[in-house]
């Protein structure tokens, strides 16, 4: 799977640890930054990697800041984006299955490596179930 990844200077770390657990199972990631941990705006790097996604150069995000909740309202501005923050599995298994969220968004200082990798799975492997939720999707994106 190709996965774009950003997050900003709070998001740093955990996206760190998040691109090296995507690329030893095989995926394809790129980067969008931030590079260190200086002070950064999360949008301009949250914003080009969901772009990504809606323009097909990626097949999914992940997006890091302190709370997650920056990430979310940057790439849920982006048309076919649908972004969601996670802090617990079940929520990112319930936006994969019931509205095919294609961008994950994680709060560095809220959870740590071992919760974001239980996470990272779950978003990764869960599918969407389409049916009943294919007419609500189909209103999101009107």
């Amino acid at each position: 799977m190709r996965i774009a990844v950003a997050a900003d200077h709070a998001g740093f770390a955990l996206k760190e640890h998040i691109k090296d657990r995507l690329q030893s199972s095989g995926h394809v990631v790129e980067d969008y930054g931030v590079n260190d941990t200086r002070s950064a705006d999360y949008a301009d790097f949250g914003r080009p990697a969901a772009q990504a996604v809606a323009y097909g150069k990626a097949d999914r995000a992940i997006l890091v800041d302190g709370a997650g909740v920056a990430m979310s309202i940057v790439a849920n501005r982006i048309p076919f984006v649908r972004a969601v923050l996670c802090s617990e599995a079940y929520l990112a298994e319930m936006a994969r299955a019931h509205n095919d969220a294609n961008v994950l968004c994680l709060g560095g200082r809220m959870i740590g490596p071992q919760m974001a990798d239980r996470i990272l799975e779950v978003f990764l492997a869960t599918e969407y179930e389409g049916g009943r939720h294919d007419r609500r999707i189909a209103k999101i994106e009107e």
